[in-house]
Order: C-alpha cells, then structure tokens, then sequence
C-alpha cells in the first residue's frame, strides 16, 4: 500500500549520490550475451561467419530486429537544455541523469538503454542526429529538451522515423498523470467527463497532458491552463505572439477555458475539481487560500521535483482530499517511471513503428486497473515502482494497442504478449540478482 514513512532528507540522498557514483563510475555497462567457448566461436560471431548475417540484413533491413540487438535497444538522448529541476546544465551535466533513465529501463523493463547525451548548437542538428541513429535502434527516449523545442523536435521525429520515438517529458508525465487521475477521480466519486481540470504551468508536461485529458473524452472547455502570465484564453493580448513563437500552447488558449475565465490560479481555482502542478520549485507556489477555493473533495497533483509546488500536508489542510507529488517519500507518487519502461517493452515486443496517444492512453488505464484491483484509497491511486508486477501488464495492453492500430511489424496476441514482457523483465532481474550474488556487482560503500 502506500509509503507513508517519513520523508527523508534530500541532502542524504544527493550525498550518497556523489559517493556512489564515484565508487561505480557509472551506473550502466555494456555485456557480452552470447557465449565464447573457442577461437571458433570469434569466426561465428565476427569474420568469416557475420557476412552471412550481414548479407541478409542487406536484403531485407528489418531482418535487423530479428538478427541484431537493435530490437530491444534504446537511446536516452539530450542535449542537456532542461535537466530536471537543474535547467539547462549541459550535455556533460545531463550524463548521470541520463544513466540512472538506461538503468531503470534495463531492471523495470528488460530494455537495453545507451545514454546519448549530445552537443548541438541547433534544434536540426539534435533532429539529425536523432535520425542518423535509427539504423542502430528499435527506439528513441527523448529526454530533458527545453520548451518549445521539445514539441517540434518530438513532432518531427515522430513523422520522420519509423521506430517509436517517445519524450517522457511529454507522453510519460501526460500517461502517469491521467492513469493516476483515472483513480483519484474514482476515489473522490467523479468522472473524467464532466470535471474542471485546472493545469498548473504551459510547459512540455502539462501541454501533452492537455493533449491527452482530451484524446481521452475529457471536453477541452472543461480544462483551464495558465502560464507565467495567467490563464490562457483566445482574447489575451499576447496570443497572436504565441501563433508565432509557440502554436502548442496557441492551440491549448485557443481551444480550452470555454467559460473565458480571466486571471490568475486564484480564478482558475474557484469551483475546480482538479489540480495538476508542473510549474516549478515549491514548497509555496501555491498557497492554501489558493487551493480552499476549488470544490469539496479535490484533488490536487504537485509535480515538480525534488520539491513539489506545494507539500501535501498543506493541500489537505486547504480542502484537497487526494494529493500527489513526483516524490517517493510521499503517497501516490506520480513518476514517469511508472510507466516508461513498460511502454517501451511493449512497443519492442512488437517492433512497433511508433507510440500513438491511444497507446499511451491504453498503457495509463492499465496502470489505474492495476491499483484499483489491490484496494484504492485517497493515500493509495498509482501502483509504486516496487511493484514492478504492474510493467508486463502494461507493456502487453501497449502491444496489443500496437497491434490494433497496425503499427506493429511483428502481431502478438495479449497472451504472447504478457509472456514474453514477463520474460524480458525476470531476466533483467535475474542478471542483477546474480551478478550482485558473485560479487561483480558489489555493495555500495558505507
């Protein structure tokens, strides 16, 4: 059930970090998985005996996902413009972030994961490069890319490969955004349509969770989003500059608020049902007075890591009958870990050519299936990371999702799909049990 313990100080953590990372020198490596028994073996694996397989793959280039690792490889790529709360920090900066992304892919999904991240000096050069990877690839994770770079890059990609390419960013924190939501809203005795939904911050994350709230059935008139300015609406003084600088967020003023509400988070506040955070730095961007404003039983989601906009003991003292943050010291943490690594077994599993939103959306519902089934409560709305039971459900509603929409190359049905998601993860979790076991893997220091 939920982590209730006490939050631990985050200075333990980042002091550990540092120690650990210099006693490790890398959280990730690169291993042999076939067997070397002989010289005969480097003649079946290298030269004479690869041109064989070479030969093939000439022939035919998607012999490469059944010939190659390139099926269950993914690079973790960015250019260090938007590091979690570090803001733009660099490539060498964005490294160990980038390690601990291919880390959790390999032990929560059973996904090889290259951390790439790369200095540009252009929003092309990044999409070119990105493109000249796809041969090596079965997919991309785009990752800590600034706002509104990020939306064209990913867009561009997305039309212009034909593996998956994903910004967790974007799609990651929008898909655990509303698998959570899917039950706070059962919780609180609401439905999806028909609630005011308040988002908190127009940056990469509420922007795509806007995005998918409505491919979802939530009426975009019902969702209010504000920016550093104030809340967005067709009217603001500012908005042809948007269809300029920024058509996303053009579109979100565009197409939402159906009642012209005007102002700040105060006016967006009054009588909403919902609130999701992606703003920034708390613990006070927003205040309790802020927050009594919405409706009786609201919810009230505080993403901004590591410390959310407001701290959740301050949200139910104003009104809030379910909050959650990004934080895994709290209840109901709304990580993109939750759901990242799962999405992409199943989108490998069936070399899938891209990850649609109703992809996404299927992937979110079976999250919410999965904590519903074990009891939800208002401390309890999203499984956590240690039950990792939860990936191969999803990586399989993510395949069978593939399949409908035609976007997968190889059709599984949602038994296959399930066992062979099981299968990839046990054996991830296999590895690391067995190396920590002799010792290669050894214990951090004290």
């Amino acid at each position: 059930m939920a982590n209730l313990r006490k939050p631990k100080p985050a200075e333990d953590s980042s002091k550990k970090a540092l120690v650990y990372s210099k006693f490790y020198a890398g959280k990730v490596e690169v291993a042999p998985k076939v067997p070397v028994r002989s010289l005969d073996d480097f003649a079946i694996w290298y030269t004479p005996g690869v041109a064989a397989v070479s030969k093939a793959i000439e022939a035919d280039p998607d012999l490469s996902f059944d010939y190659t690792g390139r099926w269950n490889t993914v690079a973790v790529v960015t250019d260090g413009s938007r590091v979690l709360g570090l803001g733009k920090i660099g490539p060498e900066g964005a490294l160990p972030v980038m390690e601990g992304k291919a880390l959790i892919y390999n032990y929560l999904g059973g996904v090889n994961a290259i951390p790439l991240p790369v200095r540009v000096g252009s929003e092309e050069e990044l999409i070119s490069f990105v493109k000249a990877l796809e041969p090596s690839l079965g997919g991309v994770n785009l990752e800590d890319i600034e706002s509104p770079k990020c939306f064209e890059v990913l867009d561009r990609l997305r039309a212009e490969m034909k593996i998956p390419v994903w910004h967790d960013d974007q799609q990651g924190t929008a898909g655990v955004t509303l698998a959570a939501l899917y039950n706070a809203l059962e919780v609180t005795g609401r439905k999806l349509k028909g609630s005011r939904i308040v988002l908190f911050g127009a940056g990469s994350a509420n922007i795509a969770t806007e995005r998918l709230l409505v491919e979802a059935g939530v009426d975009s008139r019902d969702i209010v989003v504000l920016d550093t300015k104030g809340i967005l609406y067709p009217e603001r003084e500012d908005v042809d500059k948007l269809m300029l600088k920024n058509k996303w967020k053009y579109e979100i003023a565009i197409h939402t608020n159906g009642d012209r509400i005007t102002g700040g988070l105060e006016e967006a506040l009054e009588g909403a049902d919902v609130l999701v955070a992606a703003a920034g730095q708390g613990p006070d961007a927003i205040t309790r007075d802020q927050v009594s404003r919405m409706n009786k039983r609201a919810i009230t989601f505080f993403l901004a890591n590591p410390v959310p906009e407001m701290l959740p003991g301050a949200a139910h003292k104003a009104g809030a009958e379910v909050v959650a943050t990004g934080r895994s010291d709290y209840p109901n943490q709304v990580n993109n870990s939750l759901l990242f690594p799962a999405i992409f077994r199943g989108a490998l599993d069936v070399r899938a050519r891209t990850i649609t939103d109703q992809m996404v959306i299927d992937a979110a519902k079976e999250l919410a299936a999965f904590a519903k089934e074990r009891g939800l409560s208002k401390n309890y709305i999203i499984p956590t990371m240690v039950q990792w039971e939860v990936y191969p459900r999803v990586a399989a509603a993510v395949s069978q999702a593939a399949v409908r929409e035609g976007q997968a190359r190889r059709r599984l049905s949602r038994k296959e799909s399930f066992r062979m998601a099981m299968e990839m993860i046990e054996h991830s979790r296999k590895v690391m049990s067995s190396l920590r076991r002799s010792g290669i893997i050894r214990d951090p220091p004290e």
